[in-house]
């Protein structure tokens, strides 16, 4: 990648647009050519089997991996070339409100701490500050004096979503935000995941290994195979083929 025009812009209205990306860790390329885009207040479904390279996409948008080719536009703005302790705070001032897997929440802070500390004030009724993620999770209310470490697994879930929210984002990247957690909590997450996304029009990428819970909220799905797309539909196309969902993913009813 030897292209100097860092602030190339691209004329199309996706809030995110992937185009041609080859990027991994060191030397080792995970992801090879993949292009696709999410438009504002959609949702994407992100699905495929263990270790084809989901995660890495996910961490690659964040700004958390080695680029090899492609570009990313945010709004139109080329990102890519941003060196990556750059590309996570501009992803955060342009709008990407990132949960990984490991959640990456402060242990050693209250709950409330926790979402102080990354707080980004923005105008209008619908901005996320953390008074109005105690609305919605009253839950994190009732342990807003807790430290990160007291949560339970879920309750550290909800707090990376929280924490996620209140940079005020315009698109959420959410890495298995269900795994290993209680039918109870899953429900709940599930509930507020289609609530910020349905109702709050947030857009949102969402890596899931049980597609059925996740292509129910999405409105499109792709499916990573050895690093690369090998499947795209609407996500209630993709939810009733059996086929599909069989060949690449080992779903069965």
């Amino acid at each position: 990648m030897h292209d100097s025009h860092t602030h190339q812009t691209t004329s199309t209205n996706d809030l995110l647009r992937v185009e041609g990306l080859s990027a991994g860790y060191g030397e080792a390329v995970v992801l090879n050519n993949v292009s696709f885009s999410i438009a504002p207040g959609q949702t994407l479904a992100l699905l495929g089997r263990n270790g084809v390279g989901k995660t890495t996409l996910i961490n690659t948008l964040a700004g958390a991996t080695r680029l090899h080719a492609g570009k990313v536009f945010l709004d139109g703005v080329a990102i890519q070339h941003l060196p990556s302790f750059k590309r996570v705070s501009t992803l955060a001032r342009g709008g990407i409100g990132w949960v990984p897997q490991e959640r990456n929440i402060f242990k050693s802070l209250t709950v409330h701490e926790n979402l102080t500390a990354v707080y980004r004030a923005v105008d209008g009724t619908k901005a996320w500050s953390p008074e109005r993620v105690y609305e919605f999770f009253p839950r994190l209310l009732e342990r807003k004096s807790n430290l990160g470490s007291q949560l339970s697994g879920g309750e550290q879930q909800m707090l990376a979503m929280a924490r996620a929210l209140v940079v005020n984002p315009r698109l959420l990247l959410l890495d298995e935000p269900l795994e290993g957690l209680a039918p109870i909590i899953v429900e709940e997450l599930l509930k507020a995941i289609r609530w910020i996304t349905r109702e709050e029009g947030l857009s949102a990428i969402i890596v899931e290994q049980h597609p059925q819970m996740i292509l129910a909220i999405s409105d499109e799905a792709i499916v990573l195979e050895k690093g690369t797309i090998v499947h795209r539909e609407s996500a209630a196309t993709l939810s009733k083929n059996q086929v599909t969902l069989d060949k690449y993913l080992g779903v069965t009813r």
